[in-house]
């Protein structure tokens, strides 16, 4: 496969991939309202950017999340993804009530829609259907249960930039997969760049992906991102609110590194 083929399949990944996975944690009463935008480029070369709204009233919150092809991704590939989750904001965590999906290429898109209800995914539809289910690992009700959606799942709470907010394991249901995400502290760090939207102290935590149903066991991505160690993420303060969102996301791939960084925070 060439470098830019390999990219337009990274950037079209990337695209998809911002959408499904920006850990739900405490969420406080102060209302917060914010966008964040991020660019995503692999080998260094920019591929994508990806905007992120985020509000909570203090019962309730919302994400949306929007994300194009852009750059020398245009070249060999045309992608967006726009995807949505939102549900009630306790003291506590963030419980959601709804995610929605829709990613489009130039050939095709592809819906998802789940719902929730405490803290269980109660019904999922997708469209198109999934019709080749060889090789696939099938979802059970017991895979349902005690899940967060992909989206609430890497905005975090804290009482503080700390070692504390790396250390949790989250249960995410997609509608399409069930996979664990296994966070731990790496590092702390001090954000420097003046061409980023943030400079500041950051801390690293490393992601271990884990499958458990929904997955294809011949999908080499699956495969490649379950063994991989190089699935880290930065985290930075919203400001004073108590959240804390992702400053970096980093990837290792055999095209190169995918890469996600913030560059304005609103």
């Amino acid at each position: 496969m060439s470098l830019y083929r390999k990219m337009a399949h990274w950037a079209t990944a990337a695209a998809t991939g911002a959408a499904l996975t920006l850990m739900a944690a405490p969420a406080g009463a102060a209302p917060v309202s914010a966008t964040a935008k991020y660019v995503v480029s692999l080998a260094g070369v920019n591929v994508a950017g990806v905007s992120i709204d985020f509000a909570d009233d203090g019962s309730s919150y919302k994400i949306d999340v929007g994300a194009n092809v852009s750059g020398v991704g245009t070249l060999v590939a045309s992608g967006t993804a726009q995807a949505e989750s939102s549900g009630r904001s306790g003291k506590d965590m963030l419980t959601a009530r709804e995610f929605d999906l829709e990613t489009r290429t130039r050939d095709e898109s592809f819906n998802v829609a789940v719902q929730y209800a405490s803290g269980n995914a109660t019904g999922f539809q997708i469209n198109p259907p999934l019709i080749n289910n060889i090789d696939r690992i099938a979802i059970e009700r017991k895979h349902l249960q005690r899940v967060t959606d992909p989206l609430g799942s890497y905005i975090l709470k804290g009482d503080a930039l700390e070692p504390a907010l790396c250390d949790r394991r989250l249960k995410v249901f997609t509608g399409v997969e069930r996979y664990d995400i296994a966070m731990n502290f790496v590092q702390a760090e001090t954000a420097t760049s003046n061409r980023t939207g943030y400079q500041g102290p950051v801390v690293l935590c490393q992601l271990r992906y884990i499958p458990v149903a929904g997955h294809f066991t011949t999908s080499e991505m699956t495969t490649y991102l379950a063994n991989s160690n190089r699935i880290l993420i930065w985290y930075a303060p919203l400001h004073d609110s108590g959240y804390f969102i992702p400053y970096r996301i980093l990837l290792g791939t055999s095209a190169g590194d995918l890469s996600m960084v913030l560059t304005g925070l609103d």
